[in-house]
């Protein structure tokens, strides 16, 4: 069932003497019509109205709880249009006389407006159509649309429902409607990377010599990953592979892989390349750092340490990441990184000491924990005192409970119960006073059998009952 924000109903039953729901003016915000609905069916039993106030207004009238009045309701609102969200919504109604009245009035609408019906209402009846009664509609949409001229369809395709835009996609495509220009224009803007995919796939598909430039060129400026490898592959069915070098530097790792096939499959080894992009430290850039590891061995380690000490934080996150990637990180080097003044540093610098956490000192790592740090140095000696298990991690997720950072003091419940429930981390040792304090200390995340269970497997004594436990 479609989620419904009953709240946004039950507001919009108290306003419906005087208006219609805000942001409901259209059948495009499917959402606010169906709160609307709920809300005002709802709003004899929760107070939010009476039943004639529900009764009173044709917006209201077509939302009551009585089938009765709803069918009236539909009966005196034919030919209002304004109201065609409602009579949409009555289409998958669970009385027959209301669905049935309800699938008459929305049939007469397609008939006179097909343009406007679907333009508006498409994104509603998709909704609709996983109620048990709803799938009519949806399939009476969907037959319309296959029989609408392009330009109709097509307009869907800008909508802000992503179910419409699928829905009109996958009908334009059966049809072949658009050509190959069009399809990687659509593909190169679309948000949805299923559906972008599909874009792309279609377009590189359809393309020919007269305009495979152009769509080559439309699809290597996507903004999603997938569109732009589709572009870079195309580079070598164009017979342009040695282009392809442009994009060994691209953010994405999937364009990065597609580059490097399209430049082998023209005869040019594009680990040769990387180390030339990663010669000089002026010019050298993130992509290049990550993808002279993608496709380097050992040999490059000693490069990327050197890049490890970028003035550019984004070039050493990424020097850190191809490190980690060619199993040649380096702990003292991880070390002093960890307290960078770039988030993305200290997070790679952390990734890569994790094998290695139960050599670090714990006193070190906790003067990276401390209030007054730098957020990611905290969040990333936090990773590696978790890591270390046992005393220190429940230390580390004790002093958190109290932290001003939210985030922080979330995960240090977390692991404060991971350490503790259901069975303590085997790791903590028994009979240890320091220990039964950092149980107590945790109090607020559990009740009191709950703690004196822990106590009792650690071996120690019951404590204090504490508030409200």
């Amino acid at each position: 069932m479609e989620a419904v924000d009953v709240s946004a109903g039950q507001r919009a039953a108290r306003l419906a003497a005087g208006a219609r729901p805000a942001g409901a003016g259209n059948g495009e915000d499917p959402a606010a019509w169906l709160a609307f609905d709920l809300g005002v069916r709802s709003s004899g039993r929760n107070g939010y109205g009476t039943d004639d106030a529900v009764r009173a207004r044709p917006e209201t009238a077509l939302c009551h709880r009585d089938g009765r009045r709803r069918r009236a309701a539909l009966v005196e609102a034919a030919g209002d249009t304004a109201l065609l969200p409602l009579v949409a919504i009555r289409c998958a109604d669970w009385a027959e006389p209301v669905r049935e009245t309800a699938r008459d009035l929305l049939s007469a609408a397609l008939a006179s407006d097909p343009g406007t019906v679907l333009r508006t209402l498409t994104p509603l009846i998709l909704r609709l159509g996983g109620r048990e009664q709803g799938r009519w509609a949806r399939d009476r949409f969907e037959e319309a649309l296959r029989r609408q001229p392009y330009a109709v369809t097509a307009r869907l395709l800008d909508s802000g429902d992503r179910a419409t835009r699928r829905l009109a996609a996958g009908i334009l495509l059966d049809a072949q409607a658009l050509g190959a220009v069009e399809l990687a224009g659509r593909a190169a803007v679309e948000r949805d990377t299923a559906l972008a995919g599909r874009w792309a796939d279609a377009a590189v598909a359809t393309m020919d010599a007269a305009d495979h430039d152009e769509v080559v060129a439309v699809l290597l400026g996507g903004r999603l990953p997938f569109v732009r490898s589709a572009g870079v592959t195309s580079l070598h069915r164009t017979g342009r592979g040695a282009d392809a070098a442009s994009w060994l530097t691209d953010r994405s790792g999937l364009v990065r892989a597609c580059a490097r096939w399209a430049l082998r499959q023209s005869g040019t080894d594009p680990h040769a390349l990387y180390r030339g992009l990663c010669a000089d430290p002026a010019t050298v850039t993130p992509g290049a750092a990550i993808g002279l590891a993608e496709c380097g061995d050992k040999a490059d380690a000693d490069r990327l340490t050197t890049l490890a000490r970028h003035p550019d934080g984004a070039v050493r996150a990424r020097a850190l990441a191809g490190l980690r990637l060619l199993e040649a990180t380096r702990t003292p080097l991880m070390r002093a990184l960890l307290d960078d003044p770039h988030p993305g540093v200290v997070r790679e610098a952390s990734l890569a000491l994790l094998p290695s956490a139960g050599t670090l000192p714990e006193a070190w790592l906790r003067e990276r924990l401390a209030p007054g740090r730098a957020r990611a140095s905290r969040i990333a000696a936090f990773r590696l005192l978790s890591a270390q298990g046992g005393t220190a991690a429940l230390r580390a997720a004790v002093d958190l409970l109290a932290d001003e950072d939210a985030t922080l003091r979330r995960r240090g419940g977390e692991l404060a119960l991971r350490c503790l429930f259901p069975y303590p981390d085997p790791r903590l040792p028994r009979h240890d006073p320091e220990v039964g304090e950092l149980v107590d200390r945790s109090a607020a995340l559990m009740s009191n059998y709950v703690r004196d269970r822990v106590r009792s497997h650690l071996g120690l004594g019951r404590s204090e009952p504490s508030a409200g436990g």
